[in-house]
């Protein structure tokens, strides 16, 4: 009989230590990371998000074929909303540029693209976050403007949390940890942050009730109940 894989719990920050890093942070991977915090996205679904799914007037993100190859609806923070807005103006006047010079087609699954001969073109199909040079495809030869590579997301988290002098090893997807805990904490139901996250089972959404306690199960100490009665340790 193998022997059972050990279940480790995740890396998860504080609210204060979140704040240290996200302050210093800025440009698109500052926005890209306060997004995945805010909503609690994995790296590459954040990557791969389309204009068409976030919704602005619902303060929704809506996750195209997440792990698992399902889609789920997740919350659009409200407080990156302004700095979101402006990004996706910038994006747009690129992606007229590249229809202007002939180009402006994004990568679309095939299924997709033979249905919707003309989607990859649209404004709302094109990727949220994207590459800022286009590239040849190499499957088809086509040039395209793909999303932006992750690397430069995780290197801008990397500096942060050193400048921040948090010794924790931090990534993006620890931000997705750290959403997922400070909603508990919040007082919100197991249920729906397993909805938010993507999880097909809650039994995975509950380690992060192993967070929330306090070391040794919650339990306090007999030592430190029976502190006050004692003489301060030298």
């Amino acid at each position: 009989m193998s022997a059972k894989a050990s279940r480790r719990l995740p890396v998860v920050l504080t609210t204060e230590e979140v704040q240290r890093i996200l302050v210093r942070l800025d440009g698109t991977p500052g926005l890209m990371l306060r997004l995945i915090y805010g909503s609690g996205m994995r790296i590459m679904e954040c990557m791969r998000l389309r204009v068409k799914d976030i919704d602005f007037s619902r303060r929704e993100i809506l996750i195209r074929e997440g792990k698992g190859n399902k889609d789920r609806v997740t919350v659009l923070p409200e407080s990156v909303i302004p700095a979101l807005q402006q990004h996706l103006l910038r994006v747009h006047a690129l992606h007229c540029t590249d229809l202007a010079e002939g180009y402006g087609e994004v990568y679309l699954p095939f299924a997709l693209a033979r249905k919707y001969p003309n989607a990859a073109r649209e404004w709302g199909w094109q990727y949220a976050f994207p590459s800022i040079k286009r590239s040849t495809d190499p499957r088809s030869g086509a040039v395209r403007r793909h999303h932006a590579d992750e690397k430069a997301v995780q290197r801008a988290m990397r500096q942060a949390t050193r400048d921040a002098g948090i010794a924790k090893p931090a990534t993006p997807h620890t931000l997705r940890h750290s959403f997922a805990t400070h909603l508990l904490q919040a007082g919100y139901d197991i249920r729906t942050v397993q909805e938010l996250l993507g999880h097909q089972d809650v039994s995975t959404t509950m380690i992060y009730t192993h967070v929330l306690n306090r070391g040794g199960r919650s339990v306090i100490s007999p030592l430190d109940q029976t502190l006050p009665l004692l003489r301060p340790a030298p």
